[in-house]
């Protein structure tokens, strides 16, 4: 007696729930992703074989346009509020003169003592407002202080 096969019953998988898992990871590394803020005002760095690393927290920036204007700012939300007011602490630089920066670095150092100033300046600026900035840090009492440039590639 000849045996009668069964039909074969396919196996299907239903791919809609890893789907939505997908979705949502890559909903959630997008909204939690920290993305680098705007610059106020756009530096060429000069070039340097340095290779120390400036720390991402505790820092204050003190930046000098191509034009020789003077920026203040921290990644810090804090520091900013505090310097400038709560409408200003989500901006990430805010132009200053050089008259007021002496009292808002005394200021920054007041709120954090840990905090370390950053002088950053464009590769084309003009040598006088960076001696100036210079010598305002010595005038505060600010001795330590980091020069950021760019590193060389070899």
């Amino acid at each position: 007696m000849a045996r009668i096969k069964k039909a074969r019953i396919s196996v299907r998988i239903d791919m809609t729930p890893m789907v939505d898992v997908i979705l949502l990871l890559l909903t959630f590394f997008m909204m939690t992703t920290q993305f680098r803020p705007p610059e106020a005002v756009v530096i060429n760095l000069p070039a340097s074989h340095a290779q120390f690393k400036l720390p991402e927290s505790d820092v204050i920036i003190v930046t000098i346009s191509r034009d020789g204007r003077i920026f203040l700012g921290s990644p810090s939300q804090l520091i900013m509020a505090t310097l400038f007011g709560e409408e200003n602490k989500l901006r990430p630089e805010i132009e200053i003169t050089k008259d007021n920066l002496s009292s808002l670095l005394v200021q920054a150092r007041v709120a954090n003592p840990k905090l370390r100033t950053v002088v950053k300046g464009d590769k084309e600026a003009p040598y006088g407002p960076v001696e100036d900035v210079i010598d305002i840090l010595q005038k505060s009492k600010i001795t330590r202080f980091n020069l950021v440039t760019e590193a060389k590639k070899t």
